[in-house]
């Protein structure tokens, strides 16, 4: 447990170093958050930078608690900063950024999708039509197939999945191939 007292940064020097330890502990967290949450190492700096500043202040106010993780504190300030900083940008974003283009509804290519729902099985088809099409409980589905409960009913819809996503990988197919 870190417990913080005005001693750590009287002078100039240990301020600085304070400053330094911290940014070598939780700069490339904060940083590898941001390019996650698609922002460029400028803005992480930026949030940083202002992590770093409302951390000092709670640090050096006369109330100061003790911090347990300085670098999991330091990224739910800048985690909070970020979302602040995205819902800034995106109020801010002029219309005419956008793109304008009107695209017709895209239709998927029924029978392409059921070819490969179908290379899964009859079982699984019906499996997932039950969750799928017929929007049956869990419980419901488990003692329809004959499961012994429902989570062994979610693993075979698992299962079944799994299948169909292994056969469009084999095949090298990706959306667009299901649009007609």
């Amino acid at each position: 447990m870190i417990a913080m007292n005005n001693n750590r940064l009287s002078t100039v020097e240990l301020r600085e170093a304070f400053f330094m330890a911290l940014y070598k502990k939780a700069f490339p967290v904060v940083a590898r958050y941001v390019a996650r949450m698609g922002g460029s190492l400028e803005e992480a700096q930026d949030i940083f930078q202002d992590t770093l500043v409302i951390y000092y202040e709670k640090v050096a106010s006369a109330q100061s608690e003790s911090i347990v993780n300085e670098k999991a504190y330091l990224l739910g300030i800048a985690k909070r900063l970020w979302l602040q900083h995205y819902k800034a940008g995106l109020k801010n974003q002029p219309l005419n950024d956008f793109d304008t283009e009107v695209v017709p509804d895209e239709q998927p290519a029924t029978n392409k999708l059921l070819h490969y729902l179908e290379t899964a099985g009859k079982k699984c088809m019906d499996l997932l039509k039950a969750y799928y099409y017929d929007y049956l409980p869990v419980g419901d589905v488990a003692t329809l197939f004959g499961y012994s409960g429902p989570h062994s009913a979610t693993v075979a819809k698992y299962k079944c999945l799994e299948k169909v996503r292994e056969t469009v990988k084999q095949n090298s197919l990706n959306y667009a191939d299901f649009i007609e």
